[in-house]
């Protein structure tokens, strides 16, 4: 698949919000993946500002614990929350001059080993609903392409939240939001458990737990509950080969 495919695909990914069963969870875990696949980055991170007065990360993840650090940060100081206050780009070009401005942040940002940090606002007009964290090493800056499609993967990521939440009532999705918060741990642990049980990778788990709830078109979070509960075991999902873009 072509890097042109690739990127059209991922819009297609994010305006597909207008079903019955949209997942919020999976929707973001998708956005961060398509991130790490299409930019000149190492990590990325999606942030809301629902509930309360800091930002959450929702989305899925498997972090080594200084990244952890890093996002647990992030939620209250750092380019994340500046971008998400100011609804414009925010940039720490390296930890050192990142320590003047955000020094809890740059602390785990430099000892995570990070280069740079670049927050975007996921925004529409006036309504901002958080931002996307992108985490690089290497010496190199992200290029004005780069900065430019993850503005507009960002942007597309806002347009396909706030239509379904247009769509089915304003609270519909902002319950979803709130349990996505409480359903992360316990996703989490079924990563932890079927990964453990299976003797696989804690990636491997979560593709197997999405994969059975995208194929029966349930929660992610009722898997887990499943996996953690009832000890259910979904089948691992098979690897997918990629069509050549020059056919």
């Amino acid at each position: 698949m072509s890097r042109e495919q690739h990127i059209a695909r991922t819009f297609v990914e994010l305006a597909d919000t207008l079903v019955e069963d949209f997942d919020v969870i999976d929707f973001l875990h998708q956005m961060t993946v398509r991130c790490q696949e299409l930019l000149d980055v190492t990590d990325a991170a999606v942030f809301l500002a629902h509930p309360g007065p800091h930002l959450h990360s929702p989305a899925p993840c498997s972090p080594s614990p200084a990244l952890q650090r890093v996002l647990e940060a992030a939620r209250h100081q750092g380019p994340a929350v500046d971008a998400h206050r100011t609804a414009q780009r925010v940039t720490a070009h390296s930890p050192a001059v990142a320590a003047v401005r955000w020094p809890q942040f740059a602390h785990h940002l430099q000892h995570a080993g990070y280069s740079l940090a670049v927050a975007l606002p996921m925004r529409l007009r006036q309504n901002v609903l958080g931002s996307l964290l992108l985490l690089r090493t290497g010496d190199r800056p992200l290029n004005a392409d780069d900065l430019a499609l993850a503005q507009a993967l960002a942007d597309a990521a806002t347009i396909g939240l706030l239509q379904a939440r247009a769509i089915r009532q304003q609270h519909t999705v902002n319950e979803q939001l709130h349990t996505a918060l409480q359903s992360r741990i316990v996703i989490e642990q079924a990563k932890g458990v079927l990964a453990a049980r299976s003797n696989i990778t804690l990636n491997q788990a979560f593709d197997a737990l999405r994969s059975h709830a995208r194929n029966r078109r349930i929660l992610l979070s009722k898997v887990a509950r499943d996996v953690i509960d009832a000890g259910f075991t979904p089948a691992l999902p098979r690897p997918q080969t990629e069509t050549s873009g020059s056919e």
